[in-house]
């Protein structure tokens, strides 16, 4: 079974072409970063015009690079929720009049599901049930993968994202947008151990995050040496505050997976792209005799397979919409 996935939750523009839920056949990706560099953050109004702009040409290159025509695809597959509303409407309504005019089936969905489909399509061996860390600029979450089209939210974070707070507190060290990669980077370069920084917990939630503490903690210190005209190295700060993110974000993981009895651990999202997070889990899982899965690198960040590849589980789980489909902003993702 083909699934034409579409995507278009944030900056990215994307289709791609996906066979059984495992197989790419096509993926197509067009990135605004560049532009919303000029303003350090993605501006929505801006990124809903270049989707409208592109999405055309990448679905049509999408199924080019298949070798597949329209007719040999069995149903569409498309981000709904969440994202930036305009951003999303762009995708939606674009796959609703696809749908319409070929006659094939409309899938909706749910971008953090998608996030972690990425997985299937890196690692065929791998099936649910599975515990997943989904972290990314806008979303971290626990999440317990109880087959592909159920899951239940073990813990979340209860201000700031992961990348959101990697990004922020780039931004406060002179590092240019998207911050995260930036920060990563420089962090290579420095020592982890060199600045104390908190490592923020919830009390009576033990799976929950927070970052909003770590990335004011970063800003603090940097405002404050401005003050005092001391001299701070950003090596270093970069090193101790991804150390410092990623302990909290693997010391949770660990929690949920010990108290569950989860000997399979997943990880998902923008930031799962972040070389100490996949180190460091891989051989803490590795201690404890676990199964660890990352997706590749090129299906970290937004695509348009990932989203063909849940769009085929949902679709075998009996998962279609009508032409009333609309975008949602926010969604839990046990709904999806």
């Amino acid at each position: 079974m083909r699934i034409l996935g579409i995507e278009s939750s944030c900056d990215e523009t994307a289709a791609a072409v996906v066979e059984d839920g495992r197989k790419i056949l096509s993926s197509v990706i067009a990135s605004q970063v560049e532009e919303h560099k000029l303003y350090g953050g993605v501006v929505p109004e801006i990124a809903s015009r270049r989707h409208s702009e592109a999405i055309c040409g990448v679905v049509r290159e999408a199924l080019e690079q298949s070798g597949c025509t329209l007719d040999q695809v069995d149903a569409i597959a498309v981000t709904y929720a969440p994202g930036l509303i305009g951003a999303l409407l762009v995708g939606v309504n674009f796959a609703k009049g696809l749908s319409m005019s070929s006659g094939l089936p409309l899938v909706p969905v749910h971008h953090l599901r998608s996030h972690i489909a990425a997985n299937y399509l890196s690692n065929p061996s791998l099936e649910p049930p599975f515990l997943c860390l989904v972290v990314s600029g806008g979303h971290t979450h626990l999440v317990s993968v109880e087959s592909y089209t159920s899951l239940h939210v073990l813990g979340q974070t209860r201000d700031d994202a992961a990348g959101e707070a990697f990004d922020k507190a780039a931004r406060a060290m002179g590092m240019p947008y998207p911050g995260g990669v930036h920060l990563d980077k420089l962090a290579e370069a420095g020592n982890p151990d060199a600045y104390r920084l908190p490592r923020p917990s919830v009390e009576g939630a033990p799976y929950d995050f927070s970052f909003s503490g770590l990335k004011t903690a970063v800003i603090n210190l940097l405002h404050n040496a401005s003050q005092k005209g001391a001299t701070i190295s950003t090596e270093d700060l970069a090193a101790s505050f991804r150390k410092t993110a990623v302990d909290c974000l693997v010391r949770n993981t660990l929690r949920a997976a010990e108290d569950t009895s989860s000997r399979r651990i997943v990880i998902a999202g923008g930031v799962s792209a972040n070389r100490l997070l996949r180190e460091t889990l891989s051989q803490e899982c590795a201690k404890r005799g676990w199964e660890f899965y990352r997706p590749e690198l090129s299906l970290c960040g937004d695509n348009a397979a990932m989203v063909a590849s849940q769009g085929y589980y949902e679709y075998q789980n009996g998962k279609k919409a009508s032409c009333n489909l609309n975008a949602c902003a926010t969604m839990p993702i046990e709904v999806g």
